[in-house]
């Protein structure tokens, strides 16, 4: 699966332009969003369409979401923010016990 390319990234930018209005979020590429020093979010291609892979909860790995439909962006909207606002202000996951 390829990042997706610039005719892909024309069809969700107005998906990318609420992206872009969390604070604190660096789009180091188009399509590519950095949150400080760690890979936050990204989008991909392949034969079966869009998809965006999100980095999970636990800061460890990336969860990917279908991106094809507006239900789906909808959807990765929502996780984006929930997630970005889940992020502590030292950007470390919370500490497992």
């Amino acid at each position: 699966m390829r990042h997706a390319g610039q005719e892909s990234l024309d069809l969700l930018e107005p998906l990318l332009a609420q992206i872009r209005t969390l604070p604190g979020l660096a789009e180091k590429k188009r399509g590519v969003f950095y949150l400080r020093a760690k890979a936050f979010l990204h989008f991909h291609e392949d034969p079966k369409g869009l998809f965006a892979d999100l980095r999970d909860e636990a800061g460890l790995d990336f969860d990917r979401f279908e991106v094809n439909d507006e239900a789906g962006r909808a959807h990765l909207l929502a996780q984006a923010i929930r997630r970005f606002e889940a992020v502590p202000a030292n950007g470390r996951p919370p500490r497992s016990r």
